[in-house]
């Protein structure tokens, strides 16, 4: 009878509708600006601090914010809601290893090359969408992502065509790369794994199990850390990231995700290298020059096709 009584508690699925959809591709354009930030301030702390070390930190403090937003402005944390976890292992540990990886990335990469990786992040989702969901994708949308990677080869390239011809990336983009492969499968698995439990509770427990994988994998960097004699920069991106790049984002990729078809979710990546570039240029007033200006053009118009109904 508890077990009956916990499933009537679920919320009913989600409709498909316009107005869901339209709020599924609200949440991924706040995600795109979220994420654009991390890239910034991240390339700016990435030798200051272990990468396993700050990425356990975050998501020690973003468990901590969504926890508390869930006891008092959200749902609750159900106890039904945490069947299964193995769900959130998988989960927290694909998004885990995506930050780590971004941190590691960033000590040789420069931000725009990085957001330029990470909006390779749609090809490959559409690969593991059709792989765990059978999602396929049509001729527009196939379209869009092969222009959207090459655009995104472009930028990361500087138009250079010999070394985009032998893939000739720097090792930060590489470790990046690996580390955006893991996004691209956390987006299908969670419409995979999700069982109705709604999207902050969801990411209560991916975050919970992330940071338990975190702690047993980084606990000698963690306490090699010297916390008290980091420059204030490396808590100022602490903060950020662990609110608005972790907590934030894991939330809004969980709730469009359960709104919008997975290689439509992780479109909106295509637009983090354009806030990043608009980002670096305040910060900067560096700009990277024209050559990147048909990659960037490339990544719109892939953009929109997959926007597009």
């Amino acid at each position: 009878m508890a077990g009956i009584a916990a499933r009537a508690e679920r919320p009913a699925p989600i409709p498909h509708t316009r107005r869901e959809s339209l709020r599924g591709h609200v949440a991924m354009l706040v995600f795109s600006v979220l994420i654009a930030g991390s890239f910034s301030l991240g390339a700016r702390v990435a030798n200051l601090i272990d990468p396993v070390a700050i990425t356990a930190i975050r998501f020690v403090l973003a468990s901590i914010v969504v926890a508390l937003y869930a006891v008092l402005a959200g749902p609750g944390l159900p106890r039904h809601a945490f069947a299964a976890p193995w769900r959130y292992l998988i989960l927290g540990g694909l998004y885990a290893a995506y930050f780590v990886l971004m941190f590691e990335g960033l000590k040789t990469a420069l931000p725009v090359s990085t957001a330029a990786v990470f909006a390779l992040t749609p090809l490959m989702t559409a690969g593991f969408s059709w792989l765990l969901l059978r999602q396929i994708a049509g001729a527009r949308m196939a379209t869009a992502l092969v222009l959207g990677g090459l655009g995104c080869l472009w930028v990361i390239f500087r138009g250079d065509l010999a070394a985009m011809a032998r893939l000739d990336f720097g090792r930060g983009e590489a470790i990046y790369l690996l580390g955006c492969a893991a996004h691209a499968l956390y987006t299908p698995m969670v419409r995979r794994l999700n069982r109705g439990e709604r999207p902050v509770v969801f990411t209560f427990g991916t975050l919970v199990a992330g940071t338990l994988v975190l702690l047993i994998w980084g606990w000698g960097a963690i306490r090699a850390t010297d916390w008290m004699e980091l420059p204030a920069l490396v808590w100022i991106t602490l903060f950020y990231v662990a609110v608005f790049a972790t907590a934030a984002t894991v939330v809004l990729v969980q709730f469009a995700a359960l709104r919008l078809p997975a290689a439509k979710v992780m479109a909106y990546t295509y637009l983090t290298p354009v806030w990043v570039i608009a980002l670096e240029g305040l910060l900067t007033g560096a700009l990277p020059g024209l050559i990147v200006l048909p990659g960037i053009t490339a990544i719109m118009l892939a953009l929109l096709l997959l926007l597009k109904d």
